[in-house]
């Protein structure tokens, strides 16, 4: 049998809705009543186009699900559930490795699980959540995420972006900041090819913006280097927010100027040790630094 996740919308509310009836509607009756009694259509969509979610099909029918809640102090999973009989399947485990790369630049993923439910707590404690807080009835748990990645080559620069493409969706405003040489237009290539978008991705330097469009049904690139640009004033020539709410928008350069775009975003620093820092004559490795603002 074969688990796929897939990072949803408001599209897939009815899909979702169904999971989390199944899957909490087989639960213990809990006092008080669990949240997720209350959910419809519209609460499941609106949480969905606001934060976005995950689905995991099993043979192509829809059996988890995950909804996202990203606050500063963590980034929260809600209605996780898997439907009753396909337990086992290793659905809830993909779920989890599918958040993890949707919460990345995160310092930690969090999750409130209830008191009376120890084997769900127990499950979060098997794939690396600590309990951080209990309020009765709920044990909130937590997990610390990897911010800082290093990448001694152009392959692996790649392979940091196309890991950070995978926690990106439709809206998402990308600040990379780095040295000349540093790699940021190699990381973007790495995130373009993650994300399946056509053309390959090369320094906009003289065009200043490129749009890649997405081969795979998902956001389009909008690539942007703000080197040349003189302030604020003419980034907002570039008319972005026409693609803003549609497109993944990767700026290079764009530290104390793309930041006005969105009120929340994703600062990637890429930096670079010199040669004699690490000891030899020819090693140049990057380090990736993530941060998400939210």
């Amino acid at each position: 049998m074969n688990v796929v996740v897939r990072r949803v919308g408001p599209e897939a509310a009815d899909d979702v809705l169904a999971v989390v009836r199944q899957a909490f509607g087989a639960r213990p009756d809990l006092d008080p009543p669990a949240d997720a009694e209350g959910d419809t259509p519209e609460t499941i969509a609106a949480d969905l186009a606001a934060y976005g979610g995950l689905l995991a099909t099993l043979d192509g029918r829809p059996v988890g699900t995950v909804l996202f809640k990203p606050l500063p102090e963590a980034f929260y999973l809600r209605r996780f559930g898997v439907v009753p009989d396909v337990q086992g399947y290793g659905v809830a485990g993909a779920l989890v490795e599918g958040a993890v790369d949707a919460a990345i630049g995160h310092t930690c993923m969090g999750v409130l699980a209830r008191e009376e439910l120890p084997e769900t707590v127990a499950f979060w404690e098997r794939h690396g959540f600590e309990e951080a807080e209990r309020r009765s009835p709920y044990v909130e748990l937590r997990r610390p995420l990897p911010t800082t990645y290093d990448a001694p080559d152009a392959e692996s620069m790649r392979a940091v972006g196309a890991r950070v493409a995978a926690g990106l969706r439709a809206g998402d405003l990308v600040v990379l900041t780095g040295e000349l040489g540093a790699g940021k237009t190699t990381f973007t290539q790495g995130l373009g090819e993650g994300l399946g978008v056509r053309g390959g991705v090369t320094s906009p330097t003289f065009v200043i913006a490129r749009v890649h469009p997405s081969l795979v049904e998902g956001p389009d690139l909008v690539h942007v280097d703000a080197y040349r640009l003189g302030g604020i004033e003419e980034l907002d020539d570039l008319d972005l927010d026409t693609s803003l709410d549609t497109a993944v928008t990767v700026v290079e350069w764009g530290a104390g100027l793309a930041e006005g775009l969105s009120e929340q975003r994703l600062d990637v620093v890429i930096t670079r040790a010199l040669a004699d820092e690490v000891g030899t004559d020819d090693a140049d490795p990057r380090r990736v630094e993530l941060r998400r603002v939210v």
